[in-house]
């Protein structure tokens, strides 16, 4: 039997104020800005690894909508990548008072317009996190290294 792929896994939120920009938090350990969530763990869903993440990482627990893009995005020095990012709404001001790094992986979050999300993090994240915007109204969407295809 030939070798199959096996790619790690990750699933992140995507989280809107009234205004329509994107909450980006600061992990600890990169660089660049990224969007709550990480790697799914043996045995769960990446629904249920968005949810425990974003719990882990800023106290909160949320109700997740849809699924809006499954991106495959290999990296050189990680192998094969696919990444899965979830609705998960606009947040109320109780919310977000309520965010607390409760793991000590992020350092801050805020919120960034759409078309400044390439000078926070990797042009391929900002491509992610747009297609996945244009997702809520057009429904989920594949994309690679995060053009929709």
């Amino acid at each position: 039997m030939p070798p199959v792929a096996t790619p790690r896994v990750a699933a992140g939120a995507l989280f809107f104020n009234d205004e329509g920009h994107v909450l980006l938090v600061r992990p600890s350990y990169k660089r660049h800005w990224e969007i709550p969530g990480g790697f799914v763990e043996p045995g769960e869903s990446p629904r249920a690894a968005c949810l425990r993440e974003v719990e882990e990482e800023l106290g909160l627990t949320v109700v997740l909508g849809a699924m809006l893009v499954v991106d495959w995005a290999p990296a050189q020095h990680e192998g094969d990548k696919l990444l899965f990012i979830f609705d998960a709404g606009t947040l109320t001001a109780e919310q977000e008072r309520g965010i607390r790094f409760a793991d000590g992986e992020l350092t801050e979050w805020r919120y960034v317009p759409p078309h400044e999300l390439d000078e926070h993090g990797p042009a391929r994240l900002a491509r992610r996190i747009r297609a996945a915007i244009a997702a809520r109204s057009g429904g989920s969407t594949y994309a690679e290294h995060g053009n929709a295809v």
